[in-house]
C-alpha cells in the first residue's frame, strides 16, 4: 500500500490547506496519483502540525452529555448490529418536548458492555470540524461529511464492508488494526451499498487481506469509495474521524444531460400525445412506433445540449450541498447596524458566489443564498470581493454594504 513515498511538499505549504494536513504530498500529486483508485497510509510524523486538535475523547463526552444531541446524529452498534435509537434515547424532560435525545446513562451502560459509538454529522455539530471540512470541501471540489467512531478496546465495531464515498480515517486517540481488500465492485454509487453485494463482500472477507496495518493517534488513512474493509480497536479505547467525500461523478453528468434532455423533450406535442387506447394493455409492435419517436425526441435533444447548460445544473447541485461558514445572527445584525466608512469587508466564506450576467436589467450575485441584484455600477466592486478581496464599507457603499450584511453576503473582515 502506498504510503506517501513520493516528493514531499514543504511543511509550511501544506499547512495552509485542510488537504495538506492529510497528505504528504502536493495537491496535484494527490489527484493524479491517488484520488479515486489508491489507497494512502500516512504517519503521523509525516504530517505537519498534527490533527489531534480537531476532535477527541473529551469532544465526545461534550456532545453526548451536554449538547442535547438527537438520534439521527449519533448511532450504537453491538456484536455486528446497529441498535434501535429507543435504545439509547430518552425523553428531553421538562421544557424539552424531545422524545429522542442521547441518554448518556445509556450510552454509559452500553459503551461499558462493548458497544461503538457513532458520531454522525459533525460537520454541523462541532465547531473545528465544521471549518475544516468546510476547507477540505473547497479544495477537493467534493462535498464532505465527518462521523467519529468510539470503540472499545478489542472490539470490531462494523463487519467487513464497502463505502460508497471516498474516506479520510484520522485515526485520533488509541490504536485500530485495519484489514483492507480491493473492492468487489468498482466505483459504487451512492444507490449501490455494499448489502447489494453481500455474498461477495462476505466471501472477501473471509481471504486474508491485502494490507493490514496498525493506525496511531495522528495517522491517516485515505481510503477510496468500493475498498472492502474493517478495524479492530487495540489496548484501550479507539476513536477515529471518518471525514466522507461524497464524490461527483460521471453517472451525476448523466442524471443532468437526461432530465435537461427530458424537459427540452417534453416540448414537442408529439412526445406529451396520448398512447392509443389499449383495452388488452400495451402491445409490443403497437407501442413500438412511439418508443422510437420518443427515442429520437430524446436523442435530438441530447444533442442540442450546451455544455455551459450541464455546468449550470451541476453547479446548482453543488451549492446545495454544502452550507456557507457559519453566521451568527445577533451579531451580524449588530455589527451591520455600527458599521462605518473604515470598516473592512470580505465575502463570506464557502458562500460559492459568482456573478452571472443579464442581458435585460441588473446582473445578480448566485450562491448558496438567495441571488442578490447586482447594478451595473456595481460591479467592479463585486468583481473585487470575488475575487477575494477585502474593502472598506465606504469603497461598497455603506447602503449597499449593509444590505450585503443582513443578506449574509458580506462579514467584518478579520483583523
Amino acid at each position: 500500500m502506498t504510503a506517501g513515498t513520493t516528493s514531499r511538499v514543504p511543511t509550511h505549504e501544506r499547512g495552509r490547506s485542510a488537504l495538506g494536513r492529510l497528505v504528504p504530498f502536493a495537491a496535484d500529486e494527490f489527484a493524479r496519483d491517488h484520488w479515486s483508485h489508491t489507497p494512502v497510509v500516512t504517519r503521523a510524523a509525516d504530517l505537519p502540525g498534527g490533527l489531534l486538535d480537531l476532535f477527541g475523547e473529551g469532544s465526545v463526552d461534550e456532545l453526548v452529555s451536554r449538547r442535547g444531541l438527537r438520534a439521527p446524529f449519533l448511532r450504537v452498534a453491538q456484536n455486528g448490529r446497529t441498535l434501535g435509537d429507543r435504545e439509547f434515547t430518552q425523553s428531553g424532560g421538562v421544557g424539552a418536548s424531545v422524545a429522542d435525545q442521547v441518554s448518556d446513562d445509556k450510552l454509559l451502560g452500553l459503551f461499558a458492555d462493548g458497544a461503538t459509538i457513532v458520531l454522525q454529522g459533525l460537520h454541523r455539530t462541532w465547531g473545528p470540524l465544521i471549518d475544516f471540512t468546510q476547507q477540505l470541501a473547497e479544495e477537493l471540489g467534493h462535498p464532505v461529511q465527518a462521523n467519529a467512531y468510539v470503540t472499545p478496546s478489542q472490539n470490531t465495531g462494523f463487519s467487513d464492508h464497502y463505502d460508497v464515498h471516498d474516506v479520510f480515517v484520522l485515526q485520533m486517540a488509541g490504536e485500530k488494526t485495519w484489514r483492507v481488500r480491493p473492492p468487489v465492485h468498482e466505483s459504487p454509487l451512492r444507490d449501490e451499498p455494499w448489502t447489494d453485494h453481500r455474498a461477495e463482500v462476505e466471501e472477501a472477507g473471509r481471504r486474508a487481506p491485502d494490507h493490514e496495518f496498525t493506525l496511531r493517534a495522528g495517522d491517516v488513512l485515505y481510503l477510496p469509495r468500493g475498498w472492502v474493509h474493517s478495524a479492530t480497536a487495540l489496548g484501550g479505547v479507539s476513536t477515529h474521524l471518518t471525514l466522507g467525500v461524497h464524490v461527483w461523478t460521471r453517472r451525476h453528468v448523466a442524471d443532468e444531460l437526461v432530465s435537461i434532455a427530458l424537459a427540452e423533450a417534453s416540448r414537442d406535442e408529439g412526445v406529451r400525445a396520448s398512447l392509443d387506447v389499449a383495452p388488452t394493455g400495451f402491445d409490443h409492435e403497437a407501442i413500438a412506433p412511439d418508443v422510437e419517436l420518443v427515442r429520437e425526441a430524446l436523442v435530438r435533444a441530447l444533442g442540442e445540449i450546451d455544455v455551459a447548460t450541464v455546468v449550470d445544473a451541476l453547479e446548482a447541485r453543488a451549492r446545495g450541498s454544502q452550507r456557507p461558514a457559519p453566521i451568527s445572527p445577533l451579531a451580524q445584525v449588530a455589527a451591520a447596524e455600527a458599521l462605518r466608512p473604515e470598516t473592512t469587508l470580505r465575502l463570506r466564506p464557502h458562500v460559492a458566489a459568482r456573478l452571472v450576467p443579464s442581458g435585460d436589467g441588473p446582473a445578480r450575485l448566485r450562491s448558496r443564498l438567495a441571488d442578490f441584484p447586482v447594478e451595473s455600477h456595481d460591479v467592479g466592486t463585486f468583481v473585487a470581493l470575488l475575487a477575494g478581496g477585502v474593502l472598506r464599507a465606504d469603497m461598497v457603499g455603506l447602503e449597499l454594504a449593509r444590505r450585503l450584511m443582513l443578506s449574509g453576503l458580506l462579514v467584518v473582515a478579520d483583523d
